[in-house]
């Protein structure tokens, strides 16, 4: 399994659907970024400002990190 390192800060947390299909989500917001070992198996998608990553039981985070963005498609390659 191969991991990278990433510089994340302030996310949102989709928990699911409710029952008229809406998403549950939960913004958080820190005081400062942190650096965490991310699993590229679980990243779906990236932006200029987001990573989308899936976790346990279907849930998935909109992060936003701080790399440069052609730099993280470069360490995704």
């Amino acid at each position: 399994m191969k991991f990278i390192e990433l510089t994340l800060h302030n996310h949102t947390i989709v928990h699911g659907f409710d029952a008229r299909n809406q998403e549950i989500i939960e913004k958080v917001e820190v005081k400062s970024p942190s650096k965490k070992l991310v699993s590229v198996d679980r990243i779906l998608s990236i932006s200029e400002k987001y990573i989308l990553i899936k976790y346990a039981f279907d849930r998935i985070i909109y992060w936003e990190y701080l790399e440069e963005y052609d730099n993280l498609k470069t360490m995704l390659s």
